[in-house]
């Protein structure tokens, strides 16, 4: 993917656990009381993934509606009222892992958390960093898991970290160390009781699956609840769901999740190939996050890639990370 995978959000979490959901209310007070909250949760039965009432898009909507804008408003609520990947910063771990499980687990909700801080990560392209060293990675996935406690947590473990494996991208001096791991932190994070992983496995446009099972394995997917595909990617869900499957068969009938968030219309097919997964125009939310997908083995569909945060400075786009309310506003005019 070579940087698409780089939505790592810029997390504004204060105290840990006091998250406040917001009420859309303005200046206006009375004159706003009757309209939408920002944000709602879904029926839990649907989807079980809580709802971050402080995430970007939640923000743009009290901004839009601040300004008397409810076109917009309601266009981005499309973003705001789905749950979303909260992708775990470097550098305040452990109180990042426990303000947002501990305002999960208040709504009585699973966090959906995204770890991606693997060393060398992104092959130096738009989301290039990552923990210093090995030692350096492993103590931050020990905050992490030590920040999620008890409570209910499903890990998106390293977008792209197997996947650069196989592509080349990774230097293969460092391939037996990024094994070594993403093995350790699979076996770290099941320590947790409540806790359910799921190491990456690229996705359908990158790779095959005759390519992927055999580093999947080395990186410890046997120890994992199962794989997620289509990261920050576009790959229609029927096409994603088949990559799936295929690898499923080779690494023991393992489940996995699809990420959803942009693959509405598919992928972009124009301009430099090299960069078309880079702020693609034209794209499109898809289905929204659910644990009843219909299929035994695909155990949710899940807005992995926060819709509207920017994959790099392509295309007049924001740094990595960014909010990008055109882009967010396009995508959601996209979605039938």
């Amino acid at each position: 993917m070579y940087g698409s995978c780089t939505g790592r959000a810029r997390l504004c979490v204060a105290a840990a656990g006091a998250v406040l959901l917001l009420a859309g209310c303005s200046s206006d007070g009375e004159k706003d009381k009757d309209k939408k909250p920002v944000v709602s949760q879904q029926p839990k039965a649907k989807d079980p993934y809580w709802v971050n009432p402080d995430g970007n898009a939640a923000k743009q909507v009290a901004s839009y509606r601040k300004d008397g804008d409810d076109k917009n408003a309601e266009l981005i609520r499309k973003i705001a009222d789905q749950p979303v990947g909260e992708w775990i910063g470097p550098d305040n771990p452990e109180a990042e892992a426990k303000g947002f499980t501990e305002a999960a687990a208040k709504a009585d909700r699973d966090a959906l958390l995204v770890l991606y801080n693997i060393p060398h990560r992104d092959c130096g392209q738009f989301s290039k960093g990552g923990a210093a060293d090995g030692d350096a990675y492993r103590a931050w996935v020990d905050k992490v898991a030590g920040g999620i406690g008890d409570r209910r947590a499903t890990v998106i473990l390293e977008p792209d970290a197997v996947l650069h494996l196989v592509d080349s991208c990774t230097p293969q001096e460092f391939h037996e160390e990024r094994f070594d791991l993403l093995k350790g932190a699979v076996e770290r994070l099941k320590k947790q009781p409540n806790t359910k992983v799921y190491l990456d496995a690229g996705n359908a446009g990158w790779s095959q699956p005759d390519a992927l099972f055999e580093p999947l394995q080395r990186a410890g997917v046997d120890k994992a609840d199962g794989f997620s595909v289509n990261v920050s990617n576009f790959f229609p869900t029927t096409v994603s769901k088949d990559f799936g499957k295929k690898l499923s068969a080779k690494v023991g009938g393992k489940h996995f999740v699809i990420d959803t968030s942009r693959n509405g219309n598919g992928p972009y097919t124009g301009g430099d190939p090299k960069e078309n997964w880079c702020n693609p125009p034209g794209r499109a939310l898809g289905e929204e996050p659910t644990a009843r997908t219909g299929d035994a083995l695909v155990d949710a569909y899940l807005w992995v890639k926060r819709p509207g945060e920017s994959d790099g400075d392509c295309k007049g786009g924001p740094k990595a990370g960014e909010w990008w309310p055109e882009y967010a506003l396009g995508l959601a005019r996209g979605t039938k």
